[in-house]
């Protein structure tokens, strides 16, 4: 018998092939305790004399006596020049793995724009594996137009849940291809598939062969499949829009900015300003010259923005004693008049270049003064030491948006800077913006604003989550990413989300939750310290149904293993009775499986399939 696993799409970084490890399969295959005796040799083109090769094919042993063989296709191009090979070997595949760098946006997109179409027409109930190798850069993204190389941005979370999601498939990130996310993690999971075909493959070819006449037509129990686990639906980033929302609602202003005139023009954050230009990091004092070191944005701060402190400013004693907003004299009248425009395209992203020159063409009718004002934007979202290269807007937002916020506004995270709150936990203190919280949490909206002590105050105790659980929270706040250390932390990650009715990080937490335990082979399962009914009852608890749900089907689906544990006994009678309901395998069958060996040793003869 024989496994026939598919390999399609590059593992490898883009950018640094020179010292890059061996790839996914072969690293698996090497490492792997069940599979011996790999060997490479290479399928050649069948359409053309030509030695070139269409996949690298490895063949090995799994299991002690269970061929396996990976063709493994890195290349596009290689893999469509072949189109009747390719076919029939994914036709008569029994495993699919789909694999990318997280570091390479080309690798994703070949993966999703080429072989995806190609699988979906050829899919025929075969498991999928999609796997997203490496670590995803720190350093920050280029956060100005200039810069045409898409070589910064990364791969994200969310494109890869939402590609597995579309072929139904099953969706890990291999941080590095060591021996856990290789053999613990990645292995355990195409080792389940293995067993999983293997099991098919056995039951077609027991129905296939006829049972002796001993027997006497008596036939072995069908074990039937387990049910279907429910699918958790996942909900749409509104990282964009809540940001962008902060504009309009006015909340938590400490900047404002206005004409030559010294008349208001409009109210802003330093946050996010600072979050994508180093021209406002100079003038708000984040960053020195000397930390920035370019003449370019220096000149460009002194030039278009002046700070007044003056205590005669008009409208000054209206002002609130406490920490009044910072006044900023815009000092050309042109870009001041556009001011409102390029503060909602910044807010939106600093991308959509086409609709600013649109409205900014809409007040400036000389199109010198358009191209004046434009470069001036170019200017201060400028990048220290990268030359200002870009000259076509349309071209720039043809690619895709270069969203700054997720990455940039994680340099202010824990950190003092510009901070107006602190969270005290455990003792410890946690500097945090306003701005942030209240465009990204509607209770830390109403905290802020509504008549509470913490509208008023700096200092602001937090109670029933530990500091680190606080931090993931404030960093999915301020990123739209998380990423928990194991399932004990997404569970107190998922209980702080519900405190502050995060509904969209209460659904990233349980998928992370549900994706550890499917991830697990049976033998870890049974072995693991973790209480699966008392993480049932945390769900519950914390109305998490999808949750809740999900994990009722995984108990009764591993009921043999999970019956054995003392918890089984916490179930609740109502959890009891859905388990016992669909539990799997079935009591019935369990009853006809003893009938039937009691029958086989009854007659004294072997039975052929058992």
């Amino acid at each position: 018998m024989s496994i026939h696993i598919v390999a399609l799409g590059n593992e490898g970084d883009a950018f640094h092939q020179d010292n890059r490890p061996s790839g996914l399969i072969r690293t698996y295959l090497g490492r792997s305790p069940l599979v011996s005796g790999d060997e490479s040799s290479l399928l050649l083109n069948a359409a053309s004399t030509v030695a070139r090769p269409v996949f690298t094919e490895y063949q090995a042993s799994a299991f002690g006596n269970v061929k396996l063989v990976v063709h493994d296709c890195p290349v596009w191009d290689i893999f469509d020049s072949d189109w009747y090979t390719s076919r029939n070997l994914i036709g008569g595949a029994d495993i699919i793995v789909i694999k990318y760098n997280v570091n390479d946006k080309f690798s994703f997109h070949e993966v999703k724009d080429n072989y995806i179409p190609v699988i979906k027409r050829a899919l025929n109930s075969v498991p999928v594996i999609i796997a997203a190798v490496g670590t995803r850069q720190n350093e920050l993204p280029c956060t100005c137009p200039l810069c045409t190389s898409d070589r910064g941005s990364c791969v994200s979370t969310t494109e890869g849940i939402q590609l597995a999601k579309e072929l139904g498939a099953t969706y890990l990130e291999l941080h590095s291809l060591d021996d856990f996310y290789i053999g613990k993690y990645f292995g355990g999971v195409l080792e389940y598939f293995m067993i999983q075909a293997l099991n098919q493959k056995t039951s077609e070819k027991m129905k296939k062969r006829k049972i002796s006449n001993s027997f006497h037509g008596i036939r072995p129990p069908q074990l039937e499949q387990p049910e279907k686990m429910p699918v958790l639906k996942a909900e749409a980033s509104h990282y964009n829009s809540d940001l962008n929302n902060l504009l309009f609602c006015c909340q938590c202003v400490d900047v404002v900015f206005y004409n030559p005139d010294l008349k208001e023009v409009i109210e802003a954050h330093k946050i996010v300003l600072c979050a994508v230009s180093h021209v406002f990091m100079l003038l708000f004092n984040v960053k020195s010259p000397t930390d920035i070191q370019d003449s370019g944005i220096i000149r460009t701060t002194q030039d278009l923005f002046a700070i007044n402190r003056d205590t005669a400013f008009p409208g000054a004693s209206q002002e609130s004693s406490g920490n009044p907003p910072l006044r900023v004299i815009v000092k050309d009248a042109l870009f001041c008049s556009c001011l409102s425009d390029i503060l909602r395209f910044i807010y939106s992203g600093a991308f959509q270049w086409e609709e600013l020159e649109e409205d900014i063409r809409k007040k400036l009718k000389d199109s010198g003064d358009v191209s004046n004002v434009i470069e001036k934007v170019k200017c201060i979202l400028k990048t220290p030491g990268k030359i200002n290269c870009l000259r076509n807007c349309k071209t720039y937002q043809a690619r895709k948006p270069l969203w700054f916020y997720n990455t940039s506004l994680k340099f202010f995270l824990n950190k003092p800077m510009l901070a107006d709150v602190v969270f005290e936990i455990q003792g410890a203190t946690v500097p945090a913006h306003r701005a942030i919280l209240v465009a990204r949490c509607e209770v830390m909206a109403a905290m802020f604003n509504g008549n509470y002590m913490e509208a008023k105050s700096v200092l602001i105790p937090v109670y029933g989550v530990s500091k680190e659980t606080f931090l993931s929270f404030l960093e999915y706040l301020y990123t739209d990413s998380c990423c928990p250390a194991g399932i004990f932390q997404a569970m107190c990650l998922l209980i702080c989300a519900e405190m502050y009715q995060v509904s969209r990080l209460q659904h990233i937490c349980e998928l992370f939750i549900i994706t550890q335990l499917q991830s697990m082979p049976s033998r870890e399962l049974a072995s693991m310290n973790l209480d699966i009914v008392d993480l049932l009852k945390k769900a519950k608890f914390h109305h998490s149904d999808c949750l809740s749900t999900w994990l009722l089907h995984f108990i009764a689906t591993n009921y043999l293993i999970f019956s054995q544990k003392p918890e089984f006994q916490d179930l609740s009678v109502e959890e009891r009775s859905f388990v016992e309901k669909h539990r799997w395998p079935s009591n019935m069958y369990l009853k006809q499986l003893a009938e039937y060996r009691k029958y086989i040793h009854s007659r004294k003869c072997r039975c052929l399939i058992m």
